[in-house]
């Protein structure tokens, strides 16, 4: 089982400079490949990653000799994220779906990121961690945040950079669980704006609301930096301070869908939800603000991966299922605006709106499920 551990690292101001350097090869190789992949389709030619990176290799230290101040690998993982692109590309045409095709990285805009090791223990350039150290290859021992929290053979790794924060991601390979299931139980959760989940069972998970708690200081960082010339150095101060808020909001955003959907996929084998068109939600200009900020979509992903890694299993019922109008008890269809927090029926039914949706939505999914 593949398992990753995101931790932030703690460069000095040399290896802090080691990292925008790697980072700049790759996004130069990346560039470099994807135009001389598109001048070679142009001349009628074949191409591909692997041709691509021999070609580099024999030019590079004539060419671009500042690439071999980092790590070879860096400008080879930047070159095969090519041909992943190109891939995903070919995919997604041959499936009818929208193409996306491959586009170049800009400095300032695209994220900064590399790989800085090759994922092989007996290769010199292998990533080795000591307690709460690194050593990344070129560089030697950088500091780590915290332990890596998982045991098992260390695949690779991915050094990135998030406002003035430097993280790596560490794939482990490991045989351990993160955690220890709880119970073996079903439940049915209800999605939404105001409840981040609610369960058939009355529990509730509230949202995180971070847009709610970070948007004055955010609106007037954006004010200020609106007033800055572009290129000047007070600009790029600015950039900062308001990609700091987008980190702290999207911290706060991911500490909550975490911890909810662990504790759900703990407690519930079979866990049922509703297939929602968070696409189409987001087209309502009333709602796309809230919606955004509950990161639903995110919600489900990790409800879904986390229930696959326990061996449980989500059941997605169809988006038009009218969980929330829907008597559980006599069947009747009721109208429920947003501002109708409590399901009442006629035969005496009377529940929160969303636990009652909840109750639907496993009862419908046993019996698509059985079906």
């Amino acid at each position: 089982m593949l398992l990753v551990h995101k931790i932030q690292l703690k460069p000095n101001k040399k290896q802090e400079e080691f990292f925008l350097k790697s980072a700049g090869v790759a996004r130069f190789a990346f560039n470099w490949a994807l135009a001389e992949w598109q001048k070679q389709y142009e001349a009628g030619e074949k191409s591909n990653e692997a041709k691509l990176r021999k070609q580099l290799n024999s030019i590079k230290a004539v060419e671009f000799p500042w690439m071999l101040e980092v790590s070879k690998t860096v400008p080879q993982q930047a070159i095969k994220n090519v041909g992943i692109a190109y891939k995903n590309f070919f995919r997604r045409v041959k499936a009818g779906e929208k193409p996306g095709f491959p586009r170049f990285k800009k400095r300032g805009i695209s994220k900064d990121s590399f790989r800085p090791d090759n994922g092989s223990s007996k290769d010199k350039d292998a990533l080795v961690i000591s307690n709460k150290k690194v050593r990344i290859p070129k560089i030697g021992f950088v500091k780590l945040a915290e332990k890596l929290r998982f045991n098992g053979k260390i695949i690779g790794s991915i050094i990135s950079r998030t406002a003035d924060r430097w993280f790596i991601s560490i794939t482990v390979d490991s045989d351990t669980l993160p955690h220890v299931r709880k119970n073996h139980g079903s439940c049915g959760v209800d999605v939404g704006i105001n409840c981040l989940a609610a369960l058939n069972d009355g529990t509730k998970y509230q949202p995180a609301k971070a847009l709610k708690t970070f948007e004055d200081r955010l609106k007037r960082q954006q004010r200020i930096l609106s007033r800055r010339k572009k290129g000047s150095a007070n600009r790029k101060k600015s950039v900062q301070k308001v990609a700091k808020l987008h980190y702290k909001m999207r911290c706060l955003r991911q500490d909550v869908i975490h911890k909810a959907t662990t504790d759900i996929v703990l407690n519930n084998d079979f866990i049922a939800i509703e297939d929602l068109n968070v696409k189409g939600m987001v087209k309502n200009r009333k709602l796309a603000q809230a919606v955004n900020d509950a990161s639903m979509s995110e919600f489900h992903r990790q409800l879904e991966y986390k229930s696959a890694m326990y061996s449980g299993h989500v059941h997605k019922i169809d988006r038009f299922f009218p969980s929330t109008k829907l008597c559980m008890n006599c069947g009747t269809t009721h109208d429920m605006p947003l501002n109708k927090r409590v399901f009442k029926c006629e035969c005496g039914v009377e529940e929160d709106r969303d636990i009652h949706a909840a109750q639907n939505i496993l009862s419908q999914a046993y019996i698509e499920f059985a079906a």
